[in-house]
């Protein structure tokens, strides 16, 4: 009866003590309780996730490898609206990233090469006076458009015009001289035709003959002489006459004045000593041939070669890109930068582009009949 009893008691004790609730010695407060009851139900919901991913994983294995295999371009190709777009397939085989061969096609973005540059105007022409002179009048201002001729400075020199007009009075003096010189001529000839004829009828001497040949060839020479004198005359006047057509200053080409450095009443120096002291009348630049000068990476010059194109994009017109075209790849490397310089013809650029404005450009290396519309 007593041993039927102590077992009753130790089970007893044995439930009570496997009891979710609390003992009365042990009063655990709601929040320890809760943080309980939600480990409880995470390790429950971890190990029926493991259980259904042990249970249905031969069917989930395949499709992952497949969403991770890497695709490849497939040498078929659909058309769609004009253009040509291609179709990825996965990797038949093997593993690791697929090589592509050298039949498959290219991709639809070409490769490119950019770079960064300024506009250029090839054509500029610096202004100097060919005689020294003072500025009598400037017929152009800074940013004004001039043609191939027109007068844009004038220049006085009262010695040049003395000297065209002494030129011109030695011309007139040598060209009188000559003329009495052929007149003597033809009286010398005439005195030695009728000598001859006289001297065939006995009636004048051999000597007289004689004298007026020599006469008559004395006045040839001495008409040799004038025309002589008379042709460095002429050229006197020439010279002088260019002297002072060159005070009158004109456009040598066409274009637009981008400096202006002349003042009205200012002396100028001879064009050599200008030159050396850098004292110019103005500058002409050519504003509509323009080109750019950009500088890529040296590693690019395999790819690139003249008549290649791509786009251009100027700082001032950020929202205007236009296409471009290599003109001429420098023969010299920069060692400095590491860079090669092109030369670039701008194909419809904006209106109001300037020489000096910074641009960006990128170069196609698919040649322009095969770039076609993406140059557009």
């Amino acid at each position: 009866m007593n041993t039927n009893t102590e077992q009753t008691r130790k089970l007893a004790e044995t439930l009570r003590s496997l009891s979710l609730e609390p003992s009365f010695q042990t009063v655990e407060s709601p929040v320890r309780k809760n943080r309980r009851l939600v480990l409880s139900i995470a390790m429950f919901a971890l190990a029926i996730s493991a259980i259904a991913v042990a249970f249905f994983w031969p069917d989930i294995a395949p499709r992952l490898k497949t969403a991770l295999q890497p695709e490849v371009v497939t040498s078929g190709t659909a058309q769609t609206d004009g253009e040509p777009s291609v179709t990825p397939s996965r990797a038949g085989s093997g593993t690791g990233s697929p090589i592509p061969s050298a039949n498959s096609p290219r991709l639809a973005s070409a490769p490119e090469i950019t770079g960064s540059g300024f506009v250029v105007a090839p054509r500029i022409v610096t202004v100097f006076s060919k005689y020294e002179g003072e500025i009598a009048s400037i017929g152009v201002r800074i940013g004004d458009r001039v043609e191939a001729g027109q007068i844009i400075v004038g220049i006085d020199d009262v010695s040049a015009d003395f000297s065209l007009e002494q030129a011109r009075a030695d011309n007139d003096a040598a060209k009188l001289v000559l003329d009495g010189k052929i007149l003597a001529l033809k009286q010398a000839d005439s005195s030695l035709r009728r000598n001859v004829a006289l001297s065939a009828k006995s009636a004048v001497s051999i000597q007289s003959v004689e004298e007026a040949q020599t006469a008559r060839d004395t006045a040839s020479n001495a008409v040799d002489q004038a025309r002589q004198s008379y042709a460095r005359a002429q050229l006197g006047v020439q010279i002088a006459q260019e002297h002072v057509d060159a005070l009158t200053v004109r456009a040598p080409i066409s274009g637009t004045v981008t400096r202006l450095d002349a003042r009205i009443g200012g002396r100028v120096l001879a064009r050599i000593d200008s030159i050396k002291e850098n004292e110019s009348l103005l500058t002409i630049t050519d504003t509509k041939n323009l080109v750019i000068d950009a500088d890529v990476a040296e590693t690019n010059i395999g790819e690139l070669r003249p008549g290649l194109r791509g786009e251009a994009v100027l700082d001032g017109f950020p929202d205007k890109p236009f296409a471009i075209e290599i003109l001429q790849l420098w023969p010299v490397a920069s060692a400095e930068k590491g860079t090669i310089t092109l030369r670039l013809a701008l194909l419809n650029p904006p209106d109001g582009i300037m020489p000096n404005m910074a641009a960006r450009i990128r170069i196609s290396t698919v040649p322009a009949q095969q770039s076609g519309d993406n140059l557009q």
